[in-house]
């Protein structure tokens, strides 16, 4: 769900100006999953700009509040979210902590790296929703020691169909600065792509799984 389409279409406007999303439909990237895609979204870049990461940063805090209030601590998802966790949770004056894909096979074998303790509540932070399946693992792992994980904030959706199930069945709240709709949408108005590529586009994200698969 987007929240407010002012910030959906600036985020996509300053993610398409880093170059942090890159269309290219004439020659797809491949995904780890062996999809093939027109797009390829890297929203780690952004860090690299303090004046667009201090507008996520707000955005992104803002809304947190606005939607789940104030919770006791702001959780990352590795690697991707872990430095804009760290920014969102700085604006709010909150505590951090960040998920693992899987638990550390050495050390203390730790999944969740900071402090938590059972019964506090929690809200996701994340870079970039495709499937939802690596997010909702990280969910899992948080209600799995106690926390009350009050909903996701994330920087971008794709949007698919199997995001949207996939969150409904494990019952967590989603919300996104931006999303596809609002990214294409803002591609086309400044002319960043073509009508043609706008189409190749929208019909990508209907059978991505599907589309020039390898």
């Amino acid at each position: 769900m987007i929240l407010d389409k002012n910030s959906a279409n600036k985020t996509a406007e300053l993610l398409l100006q880093v170059n942090a999303i890159k269309l290219n439909p004439e020659n797809p990237f491949t995904w780890a999953s062996g999809w093939k895609s027109p797009i390829y979204c890297d929203n780690r870049i952004i860090l690299s700009y303090p004046a667009i990461r201090n507008f996520i940063r707000e955005e992104m805090a803002k809304q947190v509040e606005s939607l789940y209030g104030k919770p006791d601590i702001i959780a990352g998802v590795a690697t991707g979210a872990i430095g804009i966790g760290i920014l969102v949770a700085e604006a709010m004056g909150l505590p951090f902590i960040y998920v693992r894909p899987e638990p550390k096979s050495h050390g203390r074998k730790n999944q969740i790296e900071g402090h938590l303790e059972s019964g506090q509540t929690v809200v996701v932070i994340e870079d970039l929703i495709s499937t939802g399946k690596s997010s909702l693992n990280a969910v899992t792992a948080l209600k799995n020691v106690g926390a009350e994980v009050k909903g996701m904030l994330a920087i971008f959706s794709y949007g698919f169909d199997t995001a949207e199930e996939n969150f409904e069945q494990a019952q967590v709240q989603l919300n996104t600065l931006s999303n596809y709709d609002h990214l294409i949408n803002q591609a086309s108005s400044t002319n960043y792509i073509k009508e043609e590529q706008s189409q190749t586009l929208l019909q990508w994200r209907k059978a991505p799984q599907q589309w020039k698969k390898l």
